[in-house]
């Protein structure tokens, strides 16, 4: 019988960007909804603009500002999650190939959040200090309010 991996235990100062990523998880299965019902592109593609400027860029851009300043500027993991938050604003921003953007967010999203998670999440709550990390739990702002009248994933 195969295991179940442990609960990573998330520090309380981290956590609310670990709940943030539910939010983007969810985008990612929308997405698939969206392809599976054969939804409009545009009513797709108006949905993740939306959440893209009203949740996605703040959430990257406090990620950089607070927690990746903790890792050393060499750190393959840094740069690796910055690489990829810049892959997938190009992503969000990409209006000529809208099918292929959107396969491409799901699938890119999904396999960034889940290296934040399980790895650079845990080496970051590793090596803070308590200052850092209460600076992290200080300044993280709650996403406003994501419902969108539009659910073409139901």
């Amino acid at each position: 019988m195969e295991q179940k991996p442990k609960p990573i235990k998330r520090h309380p100062a981290i956590q609310h960007f670990s709940r943030d990523h539910h939010f983007g998880l969810l985008l990612c299965w929308k997405i698939r909804e969206g392809f599976r019902r054969n939804i409009e592109l545009e009513r797709m593609k108006k949905y993740t603009d939306w959440f893209f400027e009203v949740y996605q860029k703040p959430h990257f851009e406090m990620e950089e500002k607070y927690m990746f300043p903790i890792l050393p500027d060499d750190d393959k993991m840094k740069k690796r999650a910055i690489a990829e938050h810049r892959k997938l604003e190009r992503l969000f921003n990409d209006n000529e190939d809208v099918n292929r953007a959107l396969s491409l967010i799901e699938e890119l999203l999904d396999q960034h959040i889940r290296f934040e998670e399980r790895i650079l999440f845990n080496e970051i709550q590793k090596i803070a200090t308590e200052e850092e990390l209460k600076k992290i739990e200080e300044i993280h702002e709650d996403p406003e309010d994501l419902t969108w009248e539009d659910e073409f994933w139901k």
